[in-house]
């Protein structure tokens, strides 16, 4: 099963580098790369600032272009990753080894897989649809 991984600060975090979040960046660093060393991160990154963000909000037909940061925000995703995993309690299971710096949250979604979308694509689709660890055009695998 796959689950995107997201990690949400406070949206008032400073992003001027301190000697703590040096330490927390080559902390996150090690956890990524214990990731990767069993197989279970697929891909990731770090996201800027919302400052640096803009939004398109559809409004019956039309669509309105708002640029960051966005109002009433008390968390922001800072980065994501993707994994591949067993079942949600590995992915809990890892998430619990990752750094604590005691300003954050981490959230876990999973990704829909092909059978989750039987009702909604025809059973050719379904039946194209890649294999684990595939991507296709279904955005599933």
């Amino acid at each position: 099963m796959r689950v995107m991984v997201f990690a949400k600060v406070p949206a008032d975090m400073s992003m001027e580098p301190t000697p703590e979040q040096v330490e927390a960046f080559a902390a996150m660093d090690r956890y990524t790369d214990e990731l990767v060393a069993a197989g279970v991160f697929v891909a990731g990154a770090g996201l800027k600032p919302e400052s640096e963000s803009k939004r398109v909000v559809d409004q019956g037909s039309e669509r309105m272009v708002v640029d960051g940061p966005f109002a009433e925000a008390r968390e922001v995703v800072a980065g994501f990753s993707i994994w591949e995993v067993k079942d949600m309690d590995e992915a809990l299971a890892w998430a619990m080894k990752a750094p604590n710096f005691g300003m954050g949250a981490v959230e876990i979604r999973p990704f829909f897989e092909a059978a989750d979308l039987e009702g909604f694509v025809s059973p050719e689709e379904l039946a194209a649809a890649p294999r684990e660890g595939e991507r296709g055009r279904l955005g599933v695998a």
